[in-house]
């Protein structure tokens, strides 16, 4: 089929649009009408212009009976809509238009939407992209993951350290969502399990409902859109009348608050029994009303054989999270629709995939057995029946298997059900392959391909960075935004030097946009002209945020040694949360914290150093530094980083890199020449030599006088009171696992290297002009493609 052109809405049409939903909707007249209320007319007008796309490609890939892909994850950071389905749909002039005509201020109304906190980093913030592309791409595709009612927590910091608050996103009208009460499903848990006429019978001991909140993604140019599931879960029933009228009134409501719990809040603290419990009903209470939604529809269009699933379905596990979708599937296909243990594996192992998005063991899930034999004791059963066919068809080592020292792998369990496992950048693939699943990888050579990561053009250049995106349009057209290999006519320009006066006020445009808004909201003044050297992210070890500020202190040191020095203006801004129970994390908080505070208000460096760290980091706030970076902080310790995002958009933006041979850095260094990229730091074989060392903290800061300095400065309560980092100074003086020291000569040096180069203005401007033009590589599109061709084995719908 010809994919249907319809006519744009001309900016009259658009406000017209805008003033019956203000009126009609809303309820309100434009002379009472609110941000608010403006938001939510032109939210719904906009809406109105994905539905018929989206009902048109639902009917499509149902009346040609398309092969869907269905990508499962418990992240989905979607970030603000409105924006971004505007530039989709083509309707950006004609929506700036409409709101002149209306007397709107644009951004004052694209920054009253709230930014859906369902994600917690790179996870969640891939799964939105990669749904982005599978919609301009055109593949019949849906989302499923959790409709949080606060996902992830707000950040705040009181005396430098994080508190957490909910997040309140709903609570105010969501107006991109439909809510589905016609696809709700019972998800059970507990109870037991016994064997009636020959079958296997599970009865669970509590239940509720998943009902499906449906929101269309649009991709690039309006042509397909795409569905996006969450699921909010309701109680079974709404509460016991005899017990509240019998004045046990807490009883009487546990069905709802055990319902409401479900769905609360995104990773809950699990370093409780009662947090294990409720992570692990979570991650199955996606999985299973997903796994009940995809086989309704299959069998809607296809009938009762379910033998031929893999031909029309391909689904994706996103990280471990939704392993148990092997033993679900295996569970329905055998208890409720009859089909035996071999046939029901086999369908299965066809039809799923898994992604690997780490190699730290502490982050491959495992479940104690007593745990999944308590939550899901069917579930249990069908695993030790996994692991023994696996463990008889295979001949594998007796190390090796799913259930192991009374737990549960569900990275093991994730691999041995998937029908392809892949990794995330070569660097990673590779280790992967070498690593965590050495013992599968040579039992299932085949399995395991690579699909680096890559982020969608669209939200992150096109409408995070305007100035740069009307600059490029006017240089090489407009077509990059759909196909981002396009950025390579960038090259020739970048020895023209009114391009690079260009490209550089563009950037400056961004910082200064920066400096007199969320800067200026946390009392700094922040010289545009500074480098503005940022990192961002969430707060693990690995990703180094300690070896950042401790190099800091030690730059900070040596201004004050001469201060009258050649220094680069430098501006450090960090951002990024902490995990509740992660205590060590939270300590760096609050040491970044202290550190600024001491270093912002001090009369003799102000001028070449300040620190800003701006709370509750999300896509929004990236949306505005990213533009804004002129260098990328990647410096996780070789090996741990999977691939990352953020270092590709930061490139993509004109940010240069200073970073390790880790992840995607690998890939992005190789495209954009190691001329433009400053390295440091050991490889991932030369630091896990380096980690086998006794001694190897110690040995490495005797070696080094700026890390003594620092640590030492941090010791005498230079930052506040020492014994808040006894445990940090400790860890890094005794134990240091991911090599803040063994790595730290060489990251100041490096830093020291960026201060030169950033001080010839017209070669650090090449320089990013190169990063730009070779960044198309990095685009989510191309890691679609990828995905169709290598895993899915999908088309795009015809005609698109």
């Amino acid at each position: 089929m010809r994919p249907i052109v319809t006519q744009l809405p001309s900016a009259q049409d658009l406000s017209d649009q805008i003033l019956h939903h203000l009126t009609h909707t809303q309820g309100r007249g434009p002379e009472f009408a609110t941000i608010f209320d403006w938001r939510l007319a032109i939210s719904y007008t906009i809406r109105d212009q994905i539905v018929t796309p989206w009902m048109r490609n639902h009917r499509t890939s149902r009346n040609q009976g398309l092969k869907r892909v269905y990508y499962l994850s418990m992240e989905f950071l979607i970030g603000r809509i409105l924006g971004d389905a505007i530039i989709n749909l083509g309707l950006d002039q004609q929506m700036d238009a409409a709101l002149d005509i209306l007397d709107l201020d644009k951004q004052a109304i694209l920054g009253d939407e709230p930014d859906a906190a369902l994600g917690n980093g790179g996870l969640g913030r891939l799964a939105a992209c990669f749904m982005e592309s599978l919609s301009t791409l055109g593949v019949p595709a849906y989302g499923y993951g959790i409709r949080y009612e606060h996902g992830l927590f707000r950040q705040r910091f009181e005396g430098g350290q994080q508190v957490e608050a909910p997040e309140d996103w709903l609570n105010q009208p969501h107006p991109w969502e439909f809510v589905r009460v016609d696809y709700s499903y019972e998800i059970g848990f507990k109870g037991h399990v016994e064997t009636v006429d020959g079958r296997t019978v599970w009865h669970p001991g509590e239940s509720v409902i998943a009902r499906a909140y449906d929101t269309p993604v649009v991709g690039w140019k309006g042509r397909w859109a795409n569905t996006l599931r969450l699921w909010g879960a309701q109680p079974t029933n709404l509460f016991d009348l005899h017990r509240f009228n019998s004045g046990d009134h807490a009883e009487a409501a546990k069905p709802e608050a055990l319902a409401r719990t479900l769905s609360r809040v995104l990773y809950p603290d699990d370093t409780t029994d009662s947090g294990k419990e409720l992570r692990l009903k979570q991650e199955y209470f996606l999985t299973a009303a997903a796994l009940q939604d995809i086989l309704r529809r299959y069998m809607d269009e296809h009938g009762d054989d379910l033998t031929g699933l893999p031909d029309k379905v391909a689904i994706q596990l996103n990280d471990t999270h939704p392993a148990i979708a092997g033993p679900e599937l295996i569970r329905l296909l055998m208890d409720e629709h009859g089909y035996g243990f071999p046939e029901a594996l086999q369908i299965a192992r066809a039809t799923l995939n898994y992604t690997n998005h780490t190699l730290l063991p502490e982050a491959l899930e495992r479940w104690s057995t007593w745990l999944m034999g308590r939550v899901l004791p069917r579930h249990l059963q069908i695993i030790e029946m996994i692991d023994a066919e696996h463990r008889t068809s295979t001949r594998r080592p007796g190390h090796v298997g799913i259930l192991k020292d009374d737990q549960v792998l569900m990275g093991e369990l994730a691999f041995i059900m998937a029908n392809k496992v892949n990794g995330v950048s070569a660097l990673h693939t590779d280790l992967v392959r070498s690593t965590v699943f050495y013992d599968l990888n040579k039992l299932h050579g085949e399995k395991i391909v690579n699909e680096t990561n890559g982020v969608a053009p669209r939200r992150w250049l096109r409408m995070s960075n305007p100035p740069l995106a009307k600059l490029l349009d006017a240089t090489i057209g407009t077509e990059w935004t759909g196909d981002l290999d396009q950025l390579r006519l960038l090259e020739p320009h970048a020895t023209d030097p009114a391009f690079l006066d260009a490209l550089h006020a563009a950037k400056r445009q961004n910082k200064v946009a920066l400096s007199q808004g969320l800067l200026a909201d946390l009392g700094l003044k922040a010289d545009p002209d500074a480098l503005f050297d940022v990192q961002v992210k969430r707060m693990h070890e690995y990703k180094r945020q300690l070896l950042n500020i401790l190099e800091t202190i030690a730059l900070w040191h040596r201004i004050h040694e001469s201060p009258n020095g050649d220094w680069t203006p430098r501006l450090k801004i960090f951002g990024g949360k902490a995990a509740p129970g992660y205590w060590l994390a939270k300590s760096v908080i609050h040491l970044i914290n202290d550190v600024a505070a001491t270093i912002n208000k001090d009369p003799v460096t102000a001028k070449y150093l300040q620190i800003a760290y701006p709370p509750n980091y999300n896509v929004s706030m990236a949306e505005k530094l990213i533009p804004a970076a002129d260098l990328s902080e990647q410096i996780s310790t070789a090996g741990k980083e999977a691939s990352g995002t953020g270092n590709m958009k930061f490139t993509m933006n004109g940010a240069l890199t200073i970073g390790t041979l880790d992840g995607a850095n690998v890939e992005i260094r190789e495209l954009v020449g190691p001329e433009n990229f400053f390295l440091f730091g050991l490889t991932a074989e030369e630091a896990a030599a380096e980690k086998a060392k006794p001694g190897h903290a110690r040995a490495a800061i005797e070696k080094s006088e700026n890390m003594k300095i620092a640590l030492q400065l941090i010791a005498e309560g230079r930052f506040g009171r020492a014994e808040s980092y006894f445990s940090v100074l400790d860890r890094t003086w005794n134990d240091d696992p991911f090599l803040v020291a063994s790595d730290f000569d060489a990251y100041f040096d490096s830093q020291r290297q960026v201060d030169a180069a950033y001080r010839d203005t017209r070669d650090w401007d090449r320089m990013a002009v190169l990063n730009i033009a070779r960044s198309g590589y990095f685009s989510s599109d191309r890691t679609i493609r990828g995905y169709m061709a290598d895993i899915w084995h999908v088309e795009p719908a015809p005609g698109l």
